[in-house]
C-alpha cells in the first residue's frame, strides 16, 4: 500500500495570513472538470495554488473553478484555456482527441509500468519531445494517475474470457484500443457521468484509477476491480495544467519565475507521489464495501499482455500517418520511465 504525501512542504498560518495582507499583482482563474471534494481539487490543484500564492509574497491569487463551474463540457477545458476564457485548467488529454498524439505514448500499457511516480518525472523530463503538442499553451506540468483498472458493476473479470461482451468507460482513445482488445465494448463518457451510466447499466464498468473511486462513489456500484500482478495496469490517462500563453507572457518577470519554480520537473516528483497516495482512499472505499480486488493470474495476465503489445503497435501504425515516429517515441518513453522508476 503506497503512503500519501504532502504536496511540496507546508503552508503555515503564519505565511498564509501575512500574503493575504499584501497587494495582489494577478488574479488567475483555474477551471476543471471535478468536484471540491476531488483528491485532484483538494490535495493537488488547491495546494499548488497556494504555493504560488506564497511564493509570490502574495502577488499572485488563483482563484479555482471545479465541476465545469465557468461553464462548457469537460471535452472543452483545452480549448477555453488555449482561447483564453481561463487563464489556467486542470484536464484530461484524452478529452482532446488528435491534439495530443505524441503524449498518448505515456499513456500505452507495457509504457506505463504502474507508477503515477515515475511516469510524472517521465513525462516533464521529455517535454522537448511533446513540444508540438503544447504549441498552444503554456504548460505548467504534466502527470498521470497510477494506472487503469478495471471496475465492474457486473461481472467479475477473472480471465480474457470474462471481459468479452462487456460494456466498459474508456478515459482515451487508447484506453478504448485496449477495451477492444480485450473483446469488450468501449464507450467513451468524460468522468463524472460515469455512475449515472454504471447505475443505469448503459456500461458494465469502467477503465480508470482506484484514486477515483471516493470522489464518485463508486464503492456503491463496483462489484470487483481487476488488475495484473505485480502492481502493473492497463495502460493510464495523462493529464496536463496548462495556462493561456498570453496570461503568462504578461507576467512580470519575477512572477514568471515564482510560475516556472512550481512547474515541470520541479514539481514533477512530488506531483506523482500525490497520485500514488491517492490510490489509499479508493482501496480503503472499496474493501470497506465488500468489492472483490482481482488480480490476474501469470497465465491470465499474458494473454492480456499480448492485447497489449498489440495496442502499442497499433498506435505506432497509427501515429506514422501523422508523419510521427512511434517507435521511437516508445523507445524513449520507456526509457524515461524506466530512469525515473530508478531514481526513485
Amino acid at each position: 500500500m503506497k503512503t500519501k504525501t504532502k504536496f511540496l512542504g507546508t503552508i503555515t498560518a503564519f505565511a498564509l495570513s501575512a500574503t493575504a495582507s499584501l497587494a495582489q499583482d494577478v488574479t488567475l482563474t483555474m477551471h476543471h472538470f471535478l468536484p471540491p471534494v476531488a483528491n485532484a481539487h483538494k490535495d493537488m490543484l488547491q495546494p499548488w495554488a497556494e504555493k504560488v500564492q506564497a511564493d509570490s509574497d502574495g502577488r499572485i491569487a488563483i482563484e479555482i473553478f471545479p465541476a465545469m463551474s465557468m461553464g462548457g463540457k469537460p471535452n472543452e477545458l483545452y480549448g477555453q484555456v488555449r482561447d483564453g476564457t481561463t487563464d489556467i485548467v486542470w484536464t484530461l488529454l484524452g478529452y482532446t482527441p488528435g491534439v495530443f498524439t505524441r503524449s498518448e505514448v505515456f499513456e500505452l500499457p507495457l509504457v506505463h509500468a504502474g507508477s503515477a511516480k515515475a511516469t510524472t518525472i517521465a513525462m516533464n523530463a521529455s517535454l522537448d519531445l511533446l513540444a508540438e503538442d503544447f504549441e498552444d499553451v503554456h504548460i505548467l506540468f504534466l502527470h498521470s494517475h497510477d494506472g487503469n483498472l478495471i471496475h465492474s458493476a457486473s461481472t467479475p473479470v477473472r480471465s480474457l474470457a470474462d471481459a468479452s461482451g462487456l460494456k466498459l468507460r474508456t478515459p482515451s482513445r487508447t484506453g478504448a484500443w485496449v477495451i477492444e482488445g480485450i473483446g469488450a465494448e468501449p464507450v467513451g463518457m468524460p468522468v463524472p457521468t460515469l455512475p449515472e451510466a454504471m447505475s443505469k447499466g448503459v456500461v458494465d464498468g469502467a477503465l480508470i484509477p482506484l484514486e477515483i473511486v471516493p470522489a464518485l462513489k463508486l464503492q456503491e456500484l463496483d462489484k470487483s476491480t481487476t488488475e495484473l500482478p505485480g502492481g502493473d495496469r492497463f495502460g493510464t490517462s495523462t493529464f496536463m495544467v496548462a495556462m493561456n500563453k498570453d496570461a503568462y507572457e504578461a507576467l512580470p518577470d519575477d512572477l514568471k519565475a515564482v510560475i516556472d519554480a512550481n512547474s515541470g520537473s520541479n514539481v514533477a516528483a512530488e506531483i506523482g507521489e500525490i497520485w500514488e497516495g491517492f490510490e489509499t482512499s479508493g482501496e480503503t472505499a472499496l474493501s470497506d464495501a465488500g468489492a472483490e480486488r482481482i488480480v490476474l493470474s501469470e497465465e491470465e495476465a499474458a494473454k492480456f499482455n499480448a492485447v497489449s503489445e498489440q495496442v502499442v503497435q497499433r498506435w505506432i501504425d497509427d501515429v506514422a500517418g501523422k508523419g510521427i515516429d512511434g517507435a521511437a517515441l516508445v523507445e524513449q518513453a520507456r526509457s524515461a520511465v524506466a530512469a525515473a522508476s530508478s531514481s526513485n
